[in-house]
This record gives structure tokens, C-alpha cells and sequence, in this order.
């Protein structure tokens, strides 16, 4: 006769697990890298891109459009800034009213931040 045992005994097993096995493994290695980390950020945006939308119009609208009056009534500003700062607007409102995505809209938001603030440090320096 045939005996068949049911039991489950342990037994050793020959095949190693997936954590025990040589793999590709990457060393994450600290590299400062301004441009990636804010792909990075913008790309966990994408979920508010319309909140982010609303943040670029209420920030170009409030806080850089009075910029040249400003600079031109109290610091004698050439009359580039204002073209400047209407360059800016209108860029980040096409851009974000054409549709374009989350990476655009910061970044435009970025770049006429930091416009403003140099237009402003050149001409009250």
C-alpha cells in the first residue's frame, strides 16, 4: 500500500527569497540639483493645477501689476518695466487659459517672480 502523509512539515526550501537575491541596486546619492527638484514639485502639483491657476492670476494681478506704477512715480523707472510686467502677465494668463500644464503654469510663476524682484533690486539699487 501507498501511505500519503498530509502533514505540512517544514522543509528546506533551495530557492533563496527576493530579498535575499543580488539585485540592481542604485545608491541614492545627494545631488543638489535646483531644476529637478522643482519638476518634481510642480509634478506633485498636477492635482491643484487649478487652484495653482487661480494662485498665478490673484499674484500677477494684485501684487506685480501695481509694480510699475511704483517704480515709475516714486523711482523714475523707464517705461520698459511696464512693458516687462504686462510681457509677464500676459504670458502666464495665455499659457494657463491655453491649457498648458502644471509644470508651465509654475514655472512661468517662477520666472516672473523672479523678473520683478531683479526689475525691483535694479531699480531701487
Amino acid at each position: 500500500m501507498f501511505y500519503q502523509n498530509n502533514n505540512n512539515m517544514a522543509t528546506l526550501k533551495t530557492i533563496s527569497p527576493a530579498s535575499w537575491a543580488a539585485g540592481n541596486h542604485k545608491e541614492e546619492t545627494f545631488s543638489f540639483n535646483p531644476w529637478a527638484r522643482f519638476m518634481a514639485f510642480a509634478d506633485s502639483q498636477k492635482p491643484n493645477h487649478t487652484l495653482w491657476f487661480f494662485i498665478t492670476l490673484v499674484g500677477q494681478g494684485v501684487l506685480f501689476l501695481p509694480i510699475p506704477a511704483v517704480l515709475m512715480y516714486y523711482y523714475d523707472a523707464p517705461i520698459i518695466v511696464l512693458a516687462i510686467t504686462m510681457v509677464c502677465f500676459f504670458t502666464t494668463l495665455i499659457a494657463n487659459m491655453g491649457g498648458e500644464g502644471i509644470r508651465t503654469t509654475l514655472t512661468c510663476l517662477a520666472a516672473s517672480t523672479l523678473i520683478h524682484i531683479a526689475m525691483i533690486l535694479a531699480v531701487v539699487l
